[in-house]
């Protein structure tokens, strides 16, 4: 897993500076988690919150894949640890996948999303979100993975404070 963060550029065109940030937050997020052990990935630090680091990554690998494969490429592709039956299983079913394979799924979904978000020739590319039918360009993909990556840093420094002290990561 890689925790080396590569500062966005202060100016660049709209492509790098939102690939660049989107970047920065998942190499953040890997950093929240690195150097813990399986327990404190799985703790969950405020009653009556199911929230832990793992739950995160868990939850961050399902975004990635439904927004850049399901929604924006247009692939059929059932969820990784969510259903219909278990909407939440993301954050709730810790047991279900050793804890390396879910660094590595993760990774895989952001390798995918990256060639994904290659592919396009241009941020008004549209992809489908089906359940509400409405077109959705690449550059709105973009800045709301920007987005939830960003809240759910926040959730990860509080988690990893709570863990270990340690903060700022």
């Amino acid at each position: 897993m890689t925790t080396t963060r590569v500062e966005p550029p202060m100016s660049a065109n709209e492509i790098p500076m939102l690939l660049s940030w989107l970047e920065f937050h998942r190499s953040t997020l890997a950093k929240k988690c690195a150097g813990l052990s399986e327990e404190q990935l799985k703790e969950r630090a405020v009653a009556p919150s199911r929230l832990s680091l793992l739950g995160l990554v868990r939850h961050m690998a399902e975004v990635e894949r439904d927004w850049f494969r399901h929604v924006f490429a247009g692939e059929d592709v059932p969820g990784i640890y969510v259903s219909d039956q278990r909407p939440d299983d993301d954050i709730d079913d810790l047991d279900s996948t050793p804890v390396e394979q879910v660094f590595l799924t993760w990774q895989d979904e952001c390798a995918h999303a990256r060639r994904v978000a290659a592919s396009a020739t241009t941020l008004d590319e549209l992809g489908r979100r089906e359940k509400r039918g409405n077109p959705v360009s690449l550059r709105w993909i973009l800045l709301h993975m920007v987005e939830e990556y960003a809240r759910h840093n926040g959730h990860a420094d509080l988690l990893r404070e709570s863990v270990d002290g340690t903060c700022g990561v």
